[in-house]
């Protein structure tokens, strides 16, 4: 967590506010949480995982856009917020997207060394893969007014947001830049069949039951492909 507090700290432009959402972790990590100052505050209480802090992030931000960085992830370097934010207004649009980097030790399929940069899609092709990744896209708040991450997906809510802002042709500016180093090694980059499950699910809740052996294919067919590279 001191990594990536340090490295929104060192970002040149200012002009936010940064919530941390604890969810009851150690004294340790309290203390130090205690001793940030402003722009840095803090919530610390148990929740229903990520999805739920970062929920809980939303209701307490009062800025115009919102971005979720991950405990353990960097802004790539100083000047990326600087660099987003040269612009003096984004009209109509809701969404900022740039690259990400990821690091670590896992060597799953899509993550293997070859293709360690994520780079960004904001197409029906997202149907197929998620093409933006939280730590690299900066949201409207206001799409947040009547929408919000979904408990129901404990490991791709990010996904299910996605699609849905996707479905309700939402603009996105998409940006030549690697936002953040991110890592690898998290519970949705196992390569763990549940979690294709609940791809296919989330998919066939914002579709219809008749795309279902579709995205069954896709889901499997990602599946078995990562299991034959890690092996």
């Amino acid at each position: 967590m001191q990594e990536s507090v340090k490295s929104i700290k060192n970002q040149t432009f200012k002009d936010f506010e940064v919530w941390i959402i604890d969810g009851g972790s150690s004294l340790k990590t309290q203390n130090y949480l205690n001793l940030l100052e402003k722009p840095f505050f803090y919530q610390s209480r148990l929740d229903k995982g990520v999805y739920d802090a970062m929920n809980k992030g939303i209701e307490l931000a009062k800025g115009e856009w919102l971005y979720f960085l991950g405990s353990g992830d960097v802004l790539h370097n100083k000047n990326i917020l600087s660099e987003v934010f040269f612009r003096l207004s984004y009209e109509n649009i809701g969404l900022i997207a740039g690259k990400i980097v990821y690091n670590g030790f896992r060597k799953p399929f899509v993550y293997s060394k070859n293709k360690k940069v994520k780079n960004i899609n904001w197409s029906k092709r997202m149907w197929l893969l998620n093409g933006l990744h939280h730590q690299g896209t900066f949201y409207k708040k206001e799409l947040f007014n009547d929408r919000n991450y979904t408990l129901k997906y404990k490991t791709l809510s990010d996904y299910h947001l996605n699609l849905q802002l996707l479905k309700a042709d939402v603009k996105c500016v998409i940006l030549d830049l690697v936002i953040a180093n991110c890592n690898s090694d998290g519970i949705s980059k196992t390569g763990n069949w549940k979690i294709y499950k609940e791809e296919i699910n989330l998919k066939t809740d914002l579709s219809s039951i008749l795309f279902r052996p579709f995205f069954f294919s896709i889901a499997f067919t990602k599946f078995l492909s990562r299991k034959i590279v890690n092996d």
